[in-house]
């Protein structure tokens, strides 16, 4: 039983109608922290692979669905709660392993190299020169693996200054990792949903603090909040 087959199994268990209020209730949060989502934006999918990912690492929605799950799914469960979570960029190297990609954490220094990826993800990966992504990397198991989750977001080539410049002066504030690329999320969404905008504009110094009543006023009325299955 791999992580990433593991992963999916929680995530199918999360779509069942009598979990929906656990769903929601750890979207909401989700989206207050990073920007509201609906189906009919361009960038739904992505986000609700990225909602799971983090619902799987720091929302531990695999303790929700434990009952449900084999001892080879729950092994999985603590190393998906200890996930790293970085802002990485790709360096690759034929030699670095058998993924033959360095992940570089640009936040904590960090250098990983993962064994596992799904086929999604490494087709990203392989065209993601020059952009920096938010991911998160489980590591465990005997013999060990290093594998990436699924639902990484790719901020665009052309914001990576704009992002240094942030990524700086949240450390002058001492923020956590979280706090910091949960703002660059919201960052990302606005850069989006804003047209003719530049980089520059939606990544800005003053976007790090987080929206009152938890960004909930970035939805827009119109929409209903809908849990992603």
């Amino acid at each position: 039983m791999t992580v990433l087959a593991a992963a999916t199994r929680i995530v199918e268990l999360g779509g069942a109608r009598e979990r929906q209020a656990a769903v929601g209730a750890l979207r909401a949060r989700f989206e207050g922290r990073t920007g509201a989502f609906a189906p009919d934006d361009a960038w739904f999918e992505e986000r609700s692979r990225a909602f799971w990912c983090d619902a799987l690492t720091r929302g531990r929605f695999g303790r929700e669905v434990a009952a449900d799950l084999t001892p080879a799914e729950r092994r999985w469960l603590g190393p998906l709660e200890r996930a790293h979570r970085g802002l990485f960029r790709v360096a690759v190297a034929a030699e670095e392993g058998p993924a033959g990609r360095t992940l570089v954490d640009v936040w904590s220094g960090a250098q990983l190299v993962p064994t596992v990826i799904d086929e999604e993800s490494g087709a990203e990966l392989s065209a993601s020169a020059g952009q920096l992504f938010d991911g998160r990397v489980v590591g465990a198991g005997e013999p060990f693996v290093l594998a990436l989750l699924p639902g990484a977001v790719f901020h665009p080539r052309h914001a990576t200054p704009a992002i240094e410049g942030v990524i700086a002066a949240a450390r002058s504030k001492d923020l956590t990792t979280d706090d910091t690329l949960d703002a660059l999320l919201r960052m990302e969404r606005s850069l989006r949903a804003l047209s003719r905008v530049k980089a520059a504009y939606a990544y800005r110094l003053e976007a790090l603090a987080l929206p009152e009543a938890h960004g909930a006023a970035q939805r827009p009325v119109r929409r209903a909040a809908k849990s992603p299955t």
